[in-house]
């Protein structure tokens, strides 16, 4: 699994694995499937949260700025959509013959312990510059990365950390090395 942080760099190494030749699965990719009106998670969330719900879709911007305001609405919502986003890993991801990586915003979405950890490692001042550069309000980002766990416990976790304090150049050096070892 590759997690890290808000900002931290990890789509951005999942993208270039994915060059490098390597299966990669984006956890946020399919937690927005899970949420599509067709979806197996549409209805209860719209059921809970109906004020989420624009044209017949989850608003997820609205959906983001309810839970993230208040971490019992974020637990509620991660019991709907948890174990339908780890299912559809699963069913994605047991075919493949090989290396498959999966990103992950949280540790608590793990997929069992047969997975290593790939972490990406960024400063908190780091991840916060950069959710700032993507558009969020600095208190937006501030809510979001107070509800992920921390520096810390990401790294107690890792197997392996992919440092990300340069430049996208120095990511992709690093990215392109880790290839052959995994």
């Amino acid at each position: 699994m590759l997690g890290g942080g808000l900002a931290s760099g990890k789509s951005a190494v999942r993208e270039l694995l994915a060059l490098e030749g390597v299966l990669t699965i984006d956890s946020d990719s399919v937690g927005h499937d899970v949420l599509l009106s067709n979806g197996p998670a549409f209805a209860d969330v719209s059921a809970r949260w109906p004020e989420a719900v624009v044209a017949g879709e989850i608003d997820r911007s609205a959906l983001a700025a309810i839970v993230f305001a208040d971490r019992a609405e974020l637990t509620t919502l991660e019991a709907i959509t948890h174990p339908l986003i780890v299912e559809e890993i699963e069913a994605r991801a047991s075919d493949v013959d090989g290396v498959v990586v999966v990103e992950v915003p949280l540790i608590r979405l793990g997929l069992g312990a047969e997975w290593r950890w790939m972490v990406v490692d960024s400063t908190d001042e780091e991840r916060l510059q950069r959710a700032m550069n993507r558009g969020l309000t600095e208190r937006d980002a501030r809510a979001r990365l107070d509800a992920q766990p921390s520096r810390g416990e990401w790294l107690a976790r890792a197997d392996l950390v992919v440092p990300n304090h340069g430049s996208v150049e120095d990511l992709a050096s690093t990215t392109r090395a880790l290839v052959p070892n995994l």
